[in-house]
């Protein structure tokens, strides 16, 4: 029960946002009493912080999983990408940002688990571009490393970046093209503008 719990609470909670959604609102669209919610989770912040390391684990799992096979490093950014949008559902609500507000400790401790994964899969993927040819040599690789992240969560910002304005898949398309004909060599932009004319199909 605690784990489809999670996995109900979790989809509310990226479909509608961390704050919007109450302990009743779960229980109701379980069909469960909140008495059975709480006998696994003292409160609503103790629920969202296991939804938020849960699927924090759950992504950084297949990310791991997509790191392994050791593709091409532009094809594994937009991999990543794809398998990211899919299990965060798009995050309508900017989850990220009412996490921020309403659960400041949980979001610190998020983050800090994101820029670990991040920095090091960045890392990696920015010295085989570079071993490849297909990055620029000189590339200062922890500073890009840092400034995708800082981009990334960045665009999650809705009021810099409307929804109604900038679609959330269309926008991360959009960021990861902007950073990668920023590092690329003649012979990795051949294969962006591939992997960008596959896309549009």
């Amino acid at each position: 029960m605690r784990e489809k719990i999670l996995n109900k609470a979790t989809d509310l909670f990226l479909s509608l946002g961390f704050k919007s959604v109450t302990m009743d609102d779960l229980a109701h669209e379980m069909g469960i009493s909140k008495k059975t919610i709480y006998s696994h989770f003292d409160n609503k912040t103790k629920l969202v912080e296991a939804c938020t390391l849960e699927l924090f684990n759950t992504v950084s799992q297949g990310i791991d999983g997509i790191c392994s096979l050791q593709k091409n490093p532009i094809e594994e950014l937009y991999e990543i990408k794809k398998f990211a949008m899919k299990h965060l559902k798009d995050e309508k609500a900017s989850p990220q940002f009412q996490l921020q507000k309403y659960y400041p400790k949980i979001h610190k401790t998020l983050r800090m688990k994101q820029f670990e994964l991040m920095q090091n899969c960045v890392v990696d993927n920015v010295k085989r571009g570079i071993d490849m040819g297909i990055y620029r040599s000189s590339l200062n690789i922890n500073f890009i490393a840092r400034i995708y992240f800082s981009g990334v969560t960045s665009i999650k910002d809705h009021t810099l970046f409307p929804e109604d304005e900038f679609p959330q898949s269309q926008l991360m398309d959009d960021y990861l093209e902007y950073h990668l004909r920023g590092i690329v060599t003649p012979q990795g932009r051949k294969i962006l503008n591939e992997i960008i004319h596959s896309n549009q199909k």
